[in-house]
């Protein structure tokens, strides 16, 4: 028995000894250059099935493996993460992975997102004047070569929202009472800009300029106003300061509005439902005195303002959510085996996050083609 139990030591000293050998090949292999590290190549994500509270993002982290054999190795691990404007946004992770010989291998990542990241990525926005840095870190971890690659991808993302509150043009503004002059003003222009900006609210600054066409003075006593986004009431409230406009002459009438950021999280569930779309529809509403003109004090509408809000955050929006052959980001391996990010890269995901591993093994899949430059556009004059 004594005899038995030496044999078997000395069978797992040499099978150990053997692993010992092997892995210093390898690794020596790759320090003379015999052979290359795995290195990511692109990161492609997708919106999938979203609810009041989270967003599944659908991504595909893809693997280039330079060696013309397969690497099956549980040492080999790959991590990413996504902040916008430095908030983070998502992580996530596989570990255990293989990928195929000589190519590209693609290795599917399945991130619940938290949509209570999206009021700080917000905040972070318009603080920033509508800009916003989309940053991608995503990296490959070999044990066996005791090599880690960290490309980084970047991507700037604007918006103009506060360009739809502008406008040049003369509009009448019409009250259907007997007694009331027609038109009873003049909307000559109207202008906005972002206020005060806190984790609570997001003030814009309006302006409104009228001229009065009548001989007899008109007198407004309070300015309100209704945001809505895809019938979604971001903010809603009055001005009490009062304004009196001489006959013939011009004013300024202002009033600051206020998007509740605790709502930003519901809009966005409805922005992704609508496929990455946003109705914004803004009312503002005056009470004018009739009283010089033998009339009650009523409420007519001032102006409106309505604008469409299109995103394609993640550059693969015509193909719907899953991921797109055509969307994502995509990098070019350097020879030291790091990557390099082409000028086009695009990839963004609202949320804190943890990550679910899809099933199956890795499968070969060509490097995503870049989408086109821009990310999110808005189209529609003030109404």
């Amino acid at each position: 028995m004594l005899g038995g139990n030496l044999v078997a030591v000395s069978t797992l000293k040499a099978v150990v000894a053997v692993l010992g050998v092997v892995t210093l090949s390898l690794g020596g292999a790759w320090a003379a250059g015999i052979i290359g590290a795995p290195s990511v190549a692109g990161v492609d994500n997708a919106f999938g099935p979203v609810n009041e509270s989270t967003t599944t993002i659908e991504s595909e982290i893809v693997v280039t493996n330079p060696n013309p054999f397969g690497v099956q190795l549980s040492g080999l691990t790959i991590d990413y993460a996504v902040e916008m404007n430095d908030v983070r946004m998502a992580t996530g992770g596989r570990e255990g992975l293989g990928v195929n010989a000589s190519g590209n291998s693609s290795i599917p990542l399945t991130t619940q997102m938290n949509n209570d990241r999206i009021p700080p990525w917000w905040t972070s926005h318009v603080e920033n004047g509508e800009n916003t840095t989309l940053t991608v870190d995503a990296s490959i971890h070999s044990d066996l070569l005791g090599r880690e690659f960290n490309p980084q991808i970047e991507r700037s993302v604007e918006t103009n929202l506060i360009g739809g509150f502008n406008s040049e043009e003369d509009r009448p503004i019409e009250v259907d009472e007997p007694v009331a002059p027609d038109p009873m003003l003049w909307l000559n222009s109207t202008s906005g800009q972002w206020g005060d900006v806190n984790n609570e609210t997001t003030e814009i600054d309006t302006a409104f300029e009228l001229f009065n066409p009548n001989p007899t003075p008109v007198a407004i006593s309070e300015i309100g106003y209704e945001i809505r986004m895809n019938n979604v009431t971001m903010g809603e409230g009055a001005t009490e300061k009062g304004v009196a406009i001489a006959p013939g002459e011009v004013e300024t009438v202002r009033a600051t509005t206020a998007i509740r950021n605790q709502n930003l999280d519901d809009w966005w569930v409805t922005h992704l439902q609508n496929e990455q779309t946003t109705q914004l529809e803004v009312t503002f509403y005056a009470r004018i005195d009739l009283s010089e003109f033998g009339g009650d004090t009523i409420r007519i509408r001032l102006d409106s303002i309505e604008r469409t809000i299109e995103t394609d955050i993640f550059g693969n929006k015509d193909a719907g959510s899953g991921t797109s052959d055509d969307g994502g980001t995509t990098a070019t391996p350097t020879p030291d085996g790091s990557a390099t990010p082409t000028d086009r890269e695009g990839t963004a995901t609202p949320g804190d996050a943890t990550s679910t591993p899809s099933d199956g093994t890795a499968t070969a899949e060509p490097t995503p083609t870049p989408t086109d430059d821009g990310i999110l556009s808005v189209a529609g004059p003030a109404v």
